[in-house]
């Protein structure tokens, strides 16, 4: 698999999909913050999604490329979010994904979209998620809305997703991948204090809630082996027993487990 880009995603796929399916081409060096809205980001991406497009089509090679599955394209109101359902883009993030999207299907190469829900992992950027909630943890002030939720998955399981769609040879589809499991974020800072012994100032916004729930049938249909997953309870404690380390500054050297 040629995987185009060298960040967080392009580096756990590389790693655990190596030399396997040759044909394929994962666009992993977009926009990959929801909050995003700059205009010189978009079209960067755009460019690189038209070349690889292009190339895919002259080569009869397959392009994947990586869309969102989290509420700036689903929403926040609850209602499960599907591949083929109707989608209201949220903001200037939703909607570039989604353009990008309509342009991989009316490109004429062969393609597959993964929405991407929020991924945890070590060598993530600062300000994705959880990165960015342990730095205001630490720096004694965080801001939280109470009734928001993220669903989080663990990068681990996107390689493995990956693989099967491209062994299974599907194409020309929009797959959503998430845990399908919302956590609220009060919950996560909850546990982040508890882990860090820190009391910090908590100071909530008034907004309406937020929670995006994603529709996982299709993906559990082509990849059967992904509903094995548990993502019950103990979900947040296993990804912050297994990354919490990566985000802590140097000069932290020990939190509390479970």
């Amino acid at each position: 698999m040629e995987v185009v880009g060298s960040g967080f995603l392009a580096r756990h796929c590389t790693a655990r999909l190596g030399a396997a399916h040759p044909e394929v081409v994962l666009i992993a060096a977009g926009v990959s913050t929801t909050a995003a809205a700059d205009t010189a980001e978009f079209d960067r991406e755009a460019a690189l999604v038209g070349e690889v497009l292009r190339r895919c089509r002259a080569d009869g090679r397959t392009a994947v490329f990586l869309s969102t599955s989290s509420a700036a394209i689903y929403g926040s109101d609850g209602t499960p979010g599907r591949e083929d359902g109707p989608v209201f883009p949220l903001n200037a993030y939703g909607r570039h994904k989604l353009a990008l999207e309509r342009v991989c299907e009316l490109s004429g190469a062969r393609f597959l979209v993964l929405r991407l829900t929020h991924l945890v992992g070590d060598g993530q950027q600062p300000a994705q998620l959880l990165p960015s909630l342990v730095r205001g943890v630490l720096d004694g002030v965080v801001t939280v809305h109470p009734e928001a939720h993220r669903d989080l998955l663990d990068v681990r399981h996107v390689p493995p997703v990956l693989d099967a769609l491209c062994a299974a040879g599907v194409r020309d589809e929009v797959v959503n991948v998430a845990s399908g499991v919302p956590i609220p974020v009060p919950a996560v800072v909850a546990a982040l204090r508890r882990r860090l012994d820190a009391d910090p100032e908590v100071r909530a916004l008034s907004r309406p809630p937020q929670l995006t729930r994603v529709d996982l049938a299709k993906l559990h249909r082509l990849v059967p082996a992904f509903a094995e997953h548990d993502f019950g309870p103990g979900y947040l404690d296993d990804l912050l027993d297994r990354y919490l380390h990566s985000y802590l500054p140097t000069s932290t050297v020990d939190f509390h487990s479970g």
